[in-house]
Formats: structure tokens, C-alpha cells, sequence
């Protein structure tokens, strides 16, 4: 009976697929709240931001309210609107407001809005009169621009985030396996499409899957390094044009015991594949991911290549990136075909 898919652990988009679940202690968040904003999504971002800056402006604006209570300004304004003059019971002819055009609170939510975003219309103003409302003017405009600068260098972050420039790096749907300099080999193909390139690029590659120790302990995401190879040599690769990136399958591998049977049968693996850079353009470390479960490793196929060179320059067709051909591989492990030399003779390779 065919076996249930098992879940990936990291998907072909690079997302891990890990949910975290009964975190107690949960206001270690709140210890680095800055990093928090800029994990957040999008809509709870822009709702933060708007209301962070509505309730500065409420509570300003009632603060400013308060002030013109105490000393008073509501009580004139409202006489003088009324056209009741100044009469022997209420404010002196010479009565100075703390903030001039200050009647109700919506005038001073006004005015607390002009403070913090320095619009200054002109028909509101501080006086000198009360060293109250001098204090508070400084407190809201320094308030108003921490909350703008942290506002802004957060949007800044998330607009600039380094998993941005990772969309536009991309790897083979599937990978294969096949022979390569008499060897079987695990490839996969790499590319960027922008011309910009990755600065310092570095792919490492580890298999994933469920072990038991020797002791009885079960490990159900066993991370195995794997060596990987490349044109250039090491892991460092110069990704101006898509490479296709191997590992040899040799006795130091996991995959050495691995044959088609038992490749989709089997063995409940997973292949992780992480590339690292510099972004040339903004200095930032960006990184992108992709896996493959078993049944994403075609055995026996290889990639066609898609790199030509035209009228001087060389040409990459990326409509062929994916693309394999069928090629003589042996049925085998990598152990028996190491094993046994007689199945390399048996291949029916073509002469150079």
C-alpha cells in the first residue's frame, strides 16, 4: 500500500514549516519590540501605525483640554462667542488663554494634531501665560518623533527585508540523480534572474528524515550535512548564470545505500537546500531555501542544458530550466555500483 505523504519541513518556497505552539513565555517578544513590528503582517503593521498615532493625538488632545479648563479658556472663549463681553463676574479684559481658539475638545484634539505633525495652520498657538502648557508642547513633539522614527524604520525594514531579493532566486523543480564522471551524483539547478548579482554566494545542503538511535531514541528530524560540489570548487559559487550544483554520492553520504526502489518506497527523506549571499546592491545577506521529498528526485534523468552563446554574448533560456532527459544510469546503489565494477561496463555509453 502506497505510504502517506509525509509533511516537508521546509517548502519549495523556502518556508519552514514549523508551528510553535505553548510558548509560555511569551514577554520575551515584548523584550524586542522592534524586531516584533517588523515580523508582523502588513495589516497588523499599518493598524499599529495608525493607531499609535490616534491615541497620541487623543491623549494630547485631552491634556491640551484639561489645560484650558484649569485656567479657564473654555469659560471666555464660550463668552465670547456668545458676544457677552467680559463682564464684572467673569474673565478680566486682559485675560491671556493658554492656547489661543481653544473652546471645546475637539479644538484642542485639533490642535493637538497640528502640534504633532507641525502643520500649524495659524489660527491655534501657545502662549506664555502658563509654563503647563509650554512642558507639554516639548513632551508631544518628542513623543510625535520617536514614534515617527520608530515607525518609519520599521516600514523601511519590512519594505527592504532580504527574503525580497530571495524570490527572484530560484532552484529546479525537481531534482535528479544520475551518473557523472563514472559516479552517481544527487544535482539540482540554481539561478538568479536579476542581473544584479550575489555577492559571496555560498549553497549548502542537508537530508532531513526520521532515525532511531542505537540507545532507542527517536529522532524524527535528523539534520545530516551533506558535502556539496560545484564548478567552482568549495561551496562558494559564482551565480551569474543558472549552475547546475551535485553531490557526489560516495560512502560519506547518507545517500549511499539509496536505490530507485527504496528512493520511493521507502526511505521517508527529505533534502533541504539553502543558498546564502550579499545582495550587491544593498549590502544585505539574503537567503533562499527549497527541498525535495522522494518523489521530487527523478533517478536517471539529467538537465538540458539552457546556456548558449549568440551573437557575442551568452544566452540563458529559462524556459528550459527544469527540463531533463532520460540518460543510462544503473538501478543501484551507490555501494553496489562501487562494489561492482562490471556494471560500469555493462552501461552503454556513447564515445567522446
Amino acid at each position: 500500500r502506497a505510504r502517506e505523504r509525509r509533511a516537508r519541513f521546509v517548502g519549495k518556497n523556502g518556508a519552514c514549516n514549523v508551528a510553535h505552539k505553548n510558548i509560555r513565555e511569551q514577554g520575551r517578544f515584548l523584550q524586542d519590540v522592534f524586531t516584533t513590528l517588523v515580523d508582523l503582517k502588513w495589516p497588523h503593521t499599518l493598524l499599529i501605525f495608525t493607531m499609535s498615532f490616534l491615541c497620541s493625538w487623543l491623549l494630547f488632545g485631552m491634556v491640551w483640554w484639561l489645560i484650558a479648563f484649569a485656567h479657564g479658556d473654555l469659560d471666555h472663549s464660550t463668552r465670547v462667542q456668545r458676544g457677552l463681553g467680559d463682564g464684572a463676574a467673569g474673565p478680566p479684559v486682559d485675560f491671556v488663554p493658554c492656547v489661543t481658539s481653544i473652546h471645546s475638545f475637539a479644538s484642542a484634539f485639533l490642535f493637538s494634531i497640528e502640534v504633532q505633525v507641525t502643520i500649524g495652520f495659524g489660527g491655534r498657538m501657545v502662549t506664555e501665560e502658563c509654563p503647563a502648557a509650554i512642558l507639554v508642547l516639548i513632551v508631544q513633539n518628542i513623543v510625535g518623533l520617536v514614534i515617527n522614527a520608530i515607525m518609519l524604520g520599521c516600514i523601511f525594514m519590512k519594505t527592504s527585508q532580504a527574503h525580497r531579493r530571495a524570490e527572484t532566486l530560484i532552484f529546479s523543480k525537481h531534482a535528479v540523480i544520475a551518473l557523472r564522471e563514472g559516479k552517481l551524483c544527487f544535482m539540482l539547478r540554481v539561478g538568479d534572474l536579476r542581473k544584479s548579482m550575489i555577492i559571496s554566494a555560498t549553497i549548502r545542503m542537508q537530508v532531513v528524515k526520521k532515525t532511531t538511535s542505537m540507545e532507542g531514541e527517536v529522532v524524527p528530524l535528523n539534520q545530516i550535512d551533506i558535502q556539496m560540489e560545484n564548478p567552482v570548487g568549495g561551496n562558494s559559487i559564482f551565480l551569474v548564470s543558472p549552475l547546475i550544483i551535485y553531490h557526489v554520492i560516495d560512502k560519506n553520504s547518507p545517500l549511499y545505500d539509496i536505490s530507485p526502489m527504496n528512493l520511493h518506497h521507502h526511505e521517508d527523506l527529505e533534502i533541504i537546500v539553502i543558498l546564502e549571499g550579499v545582495v550587491e546592491t544593498t549590502g544585505i545577506t539574503t537567503q533562499a531555501r527549497t527541498s525535495y521529498l522522494a518523489d521530487e528526485i527523478l533517478w536517471g534523468q539529467r538537465f538540458v542544458p539552457i546556456v548558449a552563446e549568440e551573437d557575442g554574448q551568452y544566452s540563458v533560456d529559462y524556459s528550459k530550466f527544469g527540463n531533463t532527459v532520460k540518460v543510462p544510469t544503473p538501478s543501484c546503489t551507490a555501494r553496489q555500483l562501487e562494489e561492482d565494477k562490471s556494471i560500469m561496463d555493462n552501461m552503454p555509453f556513447s564515445p567522446r
